[in-house]
């Protein structure tokens, strides 16, 4: 049967920061209207100001705010909305909410619940999966106390203990020897059930410092399916990615292709509708294995828009309401290089964790192949309710080293006072000799040596530029003219003292 068109004329975006100003310019661009929601810390953010209208969800949780399915609807309905679009994180994922989301008579943009269900437990998809003909990591699933070693033992050492209704990193322990199972199914199971409320985990054999490379896959609800290509994300910490780009400079032309129809096909089995991304390892030999589907928007999708010109959030809105794809497979093409780092409220230097603070200056970077999808604006407080991504600082080039030259200038370019930020670690990533040749993997972080301190001079440069940048706020007063006298913190401290989070 042919889907029935469900014109879309206004979208309720049921997120925050960057991701929901890529979405509201997305509808913006189309011609529709957007509506925001925001919690109590996020009032004055950039999302709630693009948007045509906000509502509020008073409050600051996640599980009171971004969460509360019942309000969310309510906002929807309250603002004569007929769409949602769920971003990334948050309920992006959830059946039941999209259920939910049809039941109250919206269109949800995203796939079908019947898909983000086979698809979101880890297990069932690997059941699946294996059904489809998809090569998987051998692993075991149905792991209890009772049964965890001897499933340990089948599928060998070393091993990855994961949680079933995982992501971003959460759940996971690896096990490289037997008396370190038990401990590390207890945590796993423990970090599974307070971050998904469901603490149910299985085995899977670890594979060495792999690739994770991704395949973004594109379906309608007219049967039609595409791959959009790859993306290389191996540049991780804790398991969660740090820099991605495309093409990867480890997949060859043969395997890209293998991976990619292999991905359309599975999508296909499962009806798949909207945008998804098949993720799998892939070892030094260049086999890969089916690792999981992501049945949302990917924060890395940037990288894909760069080197096929493809708006994907414009299309998941075209398709949602019931047309079909604007392009064929035949008609994609994967053009230069795009790189894409994100840029954390985080210390690098102290495991990389989640840091708070008041953006007091602000300076982004621009020129020719330079995107910064982002909700940065002067006086945003960060707070610890909520991730800690801030924006993601994304390059396109002619080939690899233009993009990388692009990336190193980008960088450079970014002064965010005064906030604690990874901008100079992922400086140093870029510059780092096994990124730049291209061969490196998912442990190519715990490799890198460590920076070396700041001398003194370095220390005092930055302290007083802090200073010099709050005493001129304090003290600005208009002159003869009315115009306000400046000073730039950065130019005074000089080159060396840039602010904290270069």
């Amino acid at each position: 049967m042919t889907p029935a068109l469900n014109p879309i004329r206004k979208v309720l975006v049921a997120n925050r920061g960057e991701i929901a100003v890529r979405v509201i310019r997305a509808v913006h661009e189309m011609g529709l209207k957007a509506v925001a929601v925001y919690s109590d810390a996020d009032r004055g953010s950039l999302h709630v100001r693009y948007a045509d209208e906000a509502f509020h969800l008073p409050g600051e949780e996640s599980s009171k705010t971004y969460l509360n399915q019942a309000l969310i609807l309510v906002a929807a309905k309250s603002t004569g909305c007929d769409a949602l679009h769920p971003g990334y994180g948050f309920l992006s994922e959830n059946a039941a909410f999209a259920r939910a989301v049809a039941s109250a008579g919206l269109t949800f943009i995203g796939p079908s619940p019947e898909v983000i269900d086979a698809m979101g437990d880890k297990i069932r998809a690997r059941e699946t999966m294996r059904a489809a003909g998809v090569p998987l990591v051998p692993g075991q699933s149905g792991i209890t106390r009772e049964n965890l070693s001897a499933a340990a033992k089948s599928v060998g050492y070393p091993l990855m203990l994961k949680a079933s209704a995982g992501g971003g990193g959460k759940g996971i322990r690896i096990v490289r020897q037997p008396h370190e199972l038990l401990s590390a199914f207890e945590r796993a199971q423990g970090e599974a059930r307070t971050a998904f409320g469901d603490p149910t985990v299985y085995i899977e054999r670890y594979v060495e410092n792999p690739h994770h490379i991704e395949i973004q896959i594109f379906g309608d609800q007219h049967g039609n399916v595409v791959h959009m290509f790859d993306r290389e994300c191996s540049v991780q910490r804790r398991h969660q990615k740090v820099v991605e780009e495309s093409p990867s400079p480890f997949v060859t032309a043969a395997l890209r292709e293998a991976m990619g129809r292999c991905a359309v096909n599975a999508a296909k089995s499962i009806g798949y509708s909207s945008a998804g991304t098949f993720e799998f390892l892939v070892d030094s030999e260049r086999n890969f294995y089916f690792l999981e589907v992501n049945t949302r928007l990917q924060v890395e999708h940037t990288v894909t828009e760069m080197c096929t010109g493809i708006d994907l959030v414009r299309e998941q809105i075209r398709v949602a309401s019931g047309l079909e794809l604007s392009f064929t497979q035949a008609d994609l093409r994967q053009q230069g290089h795009a790189i894409e780092v994100r840029i954390c409220a985080e210390d690098a230097e102290n495991n990389f964790l989640p840091c708070v603070g008041r953006v007091d200056a602000l300076a982004l970077p621009g020129g020719p192949g330079v995107r910064l999808d982002s909700a940065l604006f002067t006086g945003m407080v960060i707070s610890l309710w909520y991730d800690s991504l801030l924006a993601k600082l994304v390059v396109h080039g002619r080939d690899r080293a233009e993009a990388l030259t692009r990336m190193r200038q980008a960088l450079s370019e970014i002064k965010i006072a005064d906030l604690n930020t990874n901008v100079a670690f992922l400086g140093r990533v870029v510059r780092n000799e096994e990124f730049v040749s291209g061969v490196y993997d998912t442990g190519l972080i715990a490799r890198m040596p460590k920076p070396q301190a700041p001398d003194d001079l370095v220390l005092a440069a930055s302290i007083i530029a802090v200073v010099i940048c709050a005493e001129t706020k304090r003290t600005a007063r208009p002159d003869a003219n009315g115009n306000t006298a400046s000073v730039d913190p950065w130019k005074l401290a000089g080159r060396r003292g840039n602010m904290r989070g270069r």
